[in-house]
């Protein structure tokens, strides 16, 4: 399951065939078949092209994608949220952020080790405690589609956004915080337990906001370009 996210993480474009081919050439004995299994069991939906660790629920209502052609200029004018799957040194859990689009400042996060839409809605409400958006993009998986979290944005006037199906690049911002999560943390210390990753991620996301300078930022950080109004 570690050398499926790493492989998912770092080529969020591979299905399940080019996933298991590449996954035979470092010497796995896998089929397609037990490579498709446990992408469910990680919560990734293998038919579709791209990372999608939600999965629809086909009672919820689905809204439209609204930033294609937007041109952002300011901080709060758009947030996304997006889950990730989380490898463990003993098992695994689901890792949830809200990140504004302009500054990619991770305005709150949770960890959870089921993926029911109870920690996505308490990371929400984390972050609206801190400002609010104009809109709020995230896929359509059911945890994003729920009333409780759909609710919620309404109950503050946002404006909700979904990726189109299949399209990973409509979130492509925090796509990218995922791999940078992973490759600069997660990965490297294989934490043990919940608690550990928890303050583990902790200690990450204070330097990746303050600390981590970004090219597209003009080297500044996203705390920097997020609150320099």
């Amino acid at each position: 399951m570690r050398q499926i996210d790493t492989c998912y993480t770092h080529r969020p474009f591979l299905g399940v065939p080019r996933i298991t081919t590449w996954l035979k050439e470092r010497g796995h004995r896998v089929n397609h078949k037990r490579v498709a299994r446990l992408m469910r069991v990680m919560g990734l939906q293998a038919t579709l092209p791209g990372p999608h660790t939600s999965v629809p629920h086909p009672e919820h209502v689905k809204y439209p994608y609204l930033l294609r052609d937007l041109t952002v200029e300011a901080p709060d004018e758009v947030w996304c949220s997006d889950i990730t799957y989380i490898p463990m040194a003993r098992g695994f859990m689901f890792l949830v952020a809200v990140m504004d689009w302009y500054s990619r400042y991770v305005i709150a996060w949770d960890v959870s080790n089921t993926m029911d839409a109870d920690f996505c809605v308490d990371a929400l409400r984390k972050s609206l405690s801190q400002g609010t958006p104009g809109i709020f993009n995230t896929d359509q998986g059911s945890q994003f589609t729920s009333e409780d979290f759909t609710g919620e944005l309404k109950g503050h006037d946002i404006r909700i956004s979904m990726d189109g199906r299949g399209r990973a690049l409509d979130n492509v911002f925090i796509e990218r915080l995922w791999r940078t999560v992973k490759y600069e943390d997660v990965y490297l210390h294989a934490y043990d337990d919940g608690h550990a990753l928890y303050k583990g991620l902790e200690r990450y996301f204070a330097y990746y906001n303050e600390e981590r300078h970004h090219s597209s930022l003009g080297n500044r950080t996203p705390a920097c370009c997020y609150h320099d109004r």
